[in-house]
């Protein structure tokens, strides 16, 4: 029997003790390089020749074979130089194959002298020795030459070398100039073309401050202590830390990410060098690098004087990636789909659905697979994409080493005179850079870009929280003549949950625009509602429906906000029109009254609900009939029931389908008896999916169904005060279901039966003209003049 191999040791493999070491020299010398064997006596044959063409130059009538015949007679000593170093070459050669004769003279005739300098001299001493006896060698042998040539010593051949230079200049400026013209030229384009794209803003020229940073607060205060270890370094450093020197800051826009880095840089009064989101992007391949070298250059000197330099890149998303769409930033992102996200036919559906649900159908519609339950503070469409190397080759690399790479020794002297007289140059001053960034497309930096030493801290200013919105309008309001109250300014705070600085500057701005229109100095509240409305439809297009339509459409948006006033609880009407606008027939928008960051099942059936009321409103209100506006409702209740159904645990079962799909739960596949093809796992899970789906939408239309037949006259009236106003707020709407005075609207008119008998008998010409394609034959129902009259008092208080 064989012995059982012994198991071999786990980590690294023992050194082989044949191969030569520290404690074990080589057997042989180390075999050298063709070049290295024959450099020096191509060196002497140079210089024979030489020789020999002097002396021809001297003598034209001199044949090349005498003149080699009688120089190598009088430069014999060349010939012994050339000879002494093949025997050099001829030594070498065999130490590098006999072990015995290289052992010979590398310990016993050279080893004593080699151990000696060791211990006497260090490396870099022995180098820079080394040094000066090649240059000296290299001077002998020239002087040498010389001589030969010149027909004197080696000594006063030395001294004669400049005059004969100089009588050669004329010629050395004529290629120098041609040379350097040639050169300068290229310099020049690349120097113009390096311009551009980066401004310098010193400490006089920057006003901005934190405290007109407003509603951000938690960002600015981790800014902060970046801004403490930059002026006082020295507290980290001491200690063995090192100073942070790259904040990235990302979120949607307008948020106030520009605003930041200038306020940073006003704080701690030191330049600012703002980078163009297109200064990398060049025609000429090569230019974007040395812009990255120039603008560290500028960086390093601004940052000598000043004790300190910020730089912020400004959509930093635009210096690209190295991996393109294999990498995932902070945003942890998608790419772009197939399709858009959504086709409007009619109604424009999602408006009137919470910021969270909006984000999914959204997500769902830009990716082919479903994600993962986003941030509930987003609600606008994900348009963005992953974006590929848009600064061009080589100019994320140049960024990249610049902001870790190794500091060089600064100036000229310092790093080219030192080493030539053998001096170490001195290391390169501390540089207190701040690097800042800015993105909303986090997921299309490099991975490189984001790790620590580079980008150390990673901050997200996201939409601001209701507190930082009201202090954000009272900032810009305090700017404007105005007459909002605190609690209207809570009350706008409210309905523009998802508002940033950018927005909010612009919709004060708007109202004020709007008063001044009206021949008004200072902004009342109805100037920023009519303000709101403009930003939030743009402005509606100057078209009229035909009766029928206006009452379909006027139906359509009604059973849409009575159903959502009735079952939405988490959930306010923001608005409800039926203006024509460039993407929507009319629709009814919602907004939550408070941050909400959890969903719960019932906020979900109550958002499905209110999407499946317009499908039951026309059946029922059009005696089973219905339009093709209803598609973007019918799109965004089954992808909500789909999320559910399949991944939320909230319908039927509590299985997960993502999972299940990539388990591949269900039949086993392959190919059943006679040739028939099985079903695979992934098409049973679909199709039971599918009807728990379809089973959880029938429950629910046959609720919103009846929600509409228990309040078919709060829909009749909705849909006769849009008729009336085409816009109505929040408030008016809620004015008209419960029976109350609003802004512009009295609902009181519509609790009284006489009312709304007539509201019935012009509802029913209207689907009669609708069945015959004719005009509606009677005429929408007035409003009394009592009623006018307090809508007027309502519109201008005293």
């Amino acid at each position: 029997m064989t012995a059982p191999a012994a198991p071999q040791p786990e980590g690294l493999s023992p050194p082989d003790p044949h191969e030569p070491g520290p404690s074990r020299p080589r057997p042989t010398r180390k075999k050298m390089s063709p070049w290295d064997r024959i450099r020096l006596l191509l060196l002497f044959v140079v210089a024979f020749l030489v020789v020999v063409w002097a002396a021809m130059a001297d003598n034209p009538l001199l044949p090349f074979a005498d003149s080699v015949r009688i120089e190598a007679v009088e430069t014999r000593w060349l010939l012994w130089l050339a000879g002494l170093e093949l025997l050099r070459q001829l030594h070498f050669l065999v130490c590098e194959h006999w072990s015995g004769y290289h052992r010979f003279w590398s310990e016993r005739v050279f080893g004593g002298i080699d151990r000696l300098l060791r211990r006497r001299l260090s490396d870099w001493t022995r180098f820079r020795l080394g040094r000066l006896l090649k240059i000296a060698a290299f001077l002998a042998v020239f002087a040498l030459v010389a001589a030969q040539i010149l027909g004197t010593s080696p000594v006063l051949a030395l001294f004669q070398l400049p005059a004969l230079v100089w009588s050669a200049m004329p010629l050395i400026l004529q290629l120098a100039f041609a040379f350097f013209f040639i050169a300068f030229q290229f310099i020049g384009l690349f120097w113009l073309l390096s311009r551009g794209g980066i401004d310098t803003y010193y400490p006089d020229d920057i006003k901005t401050r934190f405290r007109g940073v407003w509603g951000q607060d938690h960002v600015v205060e981790r800014i902060k202590e970046n801004i403490l270890f930059l002026e006082k370094p020295d507290e980290i450093e001491r200690k063995g830390g090192y100073v942070p020197g790259g904040i990235l800051l990302w979120g949607p826009p307008g948020t106030g990410k520009t605003l930041m880095a200038e306020a940073v840089a006003g704080e701690t009064g030191r330049p600012y060098v703002f980078v163009d989101p297109g200064a990398f992007i060049n025609m000429f391949m090569g230019i974007g690098i040395l812009k990255v070298k120039v603008l560290f250059r500028k960086l390093r000197k601004l940052a000598l004087r000043y004790g300190g330099v910020i730089v912020f890149f400004d959509e930093a998303d635009a210096l690209g990636n190295r991996g393109t769409l294999a990498q995932v930033g902070p945003g942890g992102g998608r790419g772009i789909g197939h399709r858009p996200p959504f086709q409007p036919t009619g109604c424009h559906g999602h408006t009137y659905l919470s910021g969270q649900t909006r984000w999914l159908l959204a997500r769902e519609a830009l990716s082919s697979a479903p994600s993962e339950e986003p941030d509930t503070r987003r609600s606008r469409f994900m348009m963005g994409g992953l974006a590929g190397g848009g600064a061009g080759s080589g100019t994320l690399q140049a960024l990249l080493t610049e902001l870790s790479g190794l500091k060089k020794p600064r100036g000229l002297i310092n790093r080219w005179g030192r080493r030539a007289l053998g001096m170490r140059p001195k290391p390169p001053p501390q540089y207190r850079i701040l690097v800042m960034m800015a993105t909303n497309m986090p997921e299309a930096l490099d991975e490189a870009l984001l790790r620590p030493g580079r980008i150390d801290r990673i901050y997200k200013v996201g939409y601001p929280s209701k507190a930082g919105r009201i202090r954000t309008y009272q900032g810009y309001f305090d700017q404007v003549p105005h007459e909002i109250t605190a609690d209207q300014l809570d009350k706008l705070a409210t309905i523009t949950p998802y508002a940033t600085g950018a927005t909010i500057k612009d919709l004060v701005n708007e109202a004020l625009i709007i008063a001044i229109r009206d021949g008004r100095d200072v902004i009342t509240w109805r100037d920023v509602i009519r303000a709101k409305q403009l930003k939030d439809l743009g402005p509606p297009e100057d078209v009229e429906y035909i009766e029928r339509e206006r009452h379909a459409v006027a139906m359509h948006e009604g059973c849409h906000a009575v159903v959502a006033f009735r079952v939405r609880q988490h959930m306010e009407i923001d608005l409800a029109t039926i203006e024509k606008g460039s993407d929507y027939l009319g629709m009814v928008a919602s907004i939550p009254p408070e941050d909400q960051f959890t969903r719960w099942r019932s906020e979900f059936e109550a958002d499905i609900l209110v999407s499946l009321a317009s499908l039951a409103g026309e059946r029922m209100f059009f005696d089973g009939d219905s339009s093709s506006g209803v598609s973007g409702d019918l799109e965004s209740a089954t992808t909500l029931a789909s999320f559910m159904e399949g991944f939320w645990g909230m319908g039927s079962t509590v299985s997960s389908y993502s999972t299940a799909r990539r388990l591949e739960v269900g039949s086993p596949g392959g190919r059943g008896g006679a040739g028939k093809q099985a079903e695979t796992p992934e098409a049973v899970v679909r199709t039971a999916l599918a009807d728990r789906i379809e089973d959880q939408l029938s429950v629910l239309l046959e609720r919103a169904e009846a929600i509409l037949r228990d309040n078919r006259s709060a829909v009749l009236a909705i849909a006769h005060a849009l008729e009336t106003h085409k816009t109505l707020s929040g408030e008016d709407v809620e004015a008209v279901l419960e029976g109350r005075p609003g802004t512009a609207v009295d609902g009181r008119i519509y609790t009284d039966p006489q009312f709304a008998n007539l509201l019935e008998e012009y509802h029913a010409a209207a689907v009669g003209a609708h069945h015959g394609h004719t005009a509606v034959q009677l005429t929408l129902p007035g409003v009394r003049r009592e009623e006018a009259t307090t809508a007027a008092a309502a519109q201008h208080p005293q």
